[in-house]
């Protein structure tokens, strides 16, 4: 699956494997529990099961290498979705394995049905392409009963089923995108295509809730409780997805000058942090204040700067020694506000410098934002 915003992996909760074509890989420590799930139920039941007869330290080695490949084959599926993604000029700031497998993070939303069509159904493919390699491998293996065998099978088998699930047509599984992508180039509206799509999506994760707890009554307490809890997953997933289609549409079209914080505060380097505390932090109630020498936009220096600064030096620390240099993240009075968004959720930032005509001219913060989609919903403003 990819994803933008919705299927936020925090970086902090992960760690860093290397890169693959340029595409940082990671993963989160979730993905440790499911590992060790995962290598325990195939120790301890498929193999055992389907090849009886090899001793505890076979099933437990076989285990976990076919849980390792597995991992390796998520991984293969949304390497694809990352590269067709940045083939089409969306960047992709990096691919992370957590407990529900894999999520490519890309920035932003395809522009067309033809390009999210493309993104989509790659990865499907992907792993098809995958299933078919091993079964090949499988037939080429001698004895049909041994450990090599036998985890190729299993990689065959899981990849095949792998593919399925994600053909599935409810969002944001691949299915659900190639849906949308498809009602969207017929319809050219992106929002009821989402919506349509969304609903499909919340309708298959409740109904894995609902089988998940008659597994669970059956008797099959962990995989009732795994595939409710995945069922849930999807379907607020899909929640998740709509809601953000109609917060874009509320911002479509509006101009961060109508939003923007129109104060533009402004201070020198040599300004000692402690005035600017009392003079913009809390006499002027600002979170923000830009930093001019010579008439030159050279930082800019925020709430959270100065609490990394103990407050004993305050009257002693002059800004420069505490204010963000670069990047510094700008945006024009003009743009739409769903460019915006992007930039502040892309950096994880609190607030953008706003210019125009190359002068500061306010902020925009989160809190902007908010207040915006609040009132316009109070007031029953339809999207643009």
């Amino acid at each position: 699956m990819h994803t933008k915003g919705k299927w936020r992996i925090t970086v902090k909760s992960s760690f860093r494997l290397g890169r693959i074509a340029g595409i940082e890989i990671g993963i989160h420590y979730s993905w440790l529990l499911v590992f060790v799930l995962i290598a325990w139920s195939l120790a301890q039941g498929f193999f055992p099961e389907y090849y009886p007869g090899w001793d505890l330290a076979t099933y437990w080695i076989t285990g976990v290498l076919a849980a390792l490949f597995l991992f390796v084959s998520v991984l293969v599926h949304e390497l694809a979705h990352s590269l067709v993604a940045i083939a089409r000029g969306l960047p992709v700031h990096g691919i992370t394995l957590f407990i529900f497998g894999g999520v490519s993070r890309i920035a932003g939303e395809p522009e067309k049905p033809r390009v999210e069509f493309a993104m989509a159904v790659v990865g499907p493919l992907a792993s098809l392409a995958l299933a078919g390699i091993f079964w090949g491998f499988h037939q080429i293996v001698g004895e049909q009963d041994s450990p090599l065998a036998a985890m190729l099978f299993y990689l065959a088998l899981i990849n095949a089923l792998l593919a399925g699930f994600n053909l599935i047509p409810g969002f944001p599984l691949d299915g659900g995108r190639i849906l949308r992508s498809i009602i969207w180039g017929a319809t050219g509206n992106l929002t009821r295509a989402t919506n349509i799509a969304a609903m499909i999506g919340r309708f298959f994760g409740w109904g894995l809730v609902g089988f998940g707890i008659f597994q669970l009554f059956s008797g099959n307490f962990l995989g009732g409780i795994w595939i409710a809890f995945i069922g849930w997953f999807l379907s607020n997933a899909a929640d998740a997805s709509r809601r953000e289609i109609t917060v874009r549409g509320r911002l479509a079209g509006v101009p961060v000058r109508a939003v923007m914080d129109q104060s533009s505060e402004t201070i020198s380097p040599q300004t000692l942090v402690e005035q600017l505390v009392q003079d913009i932090f809390l006499r002027r109630r600002r979170r923000a204040a830009a930093v001019y020498q010579d008439d030159r936009l050279v930082g800019i220096v925020t709430i959270t700067d100065v609490k990394g600064l103990p407050q004993q030096k305050w009257a002693e620390t002059p800004v420069m020694e505490i204010m963000t240099r670069e990047p510094l993240y700008s945006i024009g009075v003009d743009n739409d506000l769903n460019e915006a968004l992007k930039l502040l959720v892309q950096h994880e930032l609190n607030q953008l410098l706003v210019l125009e005509e190359g002068r500061l001219a306010g902020f925009l913060n989160r809190a902007d934002i908010i207040r915006y989609l609040q009132l316009s919903q109070e007031l029953g403003m339809k999207s643009r």
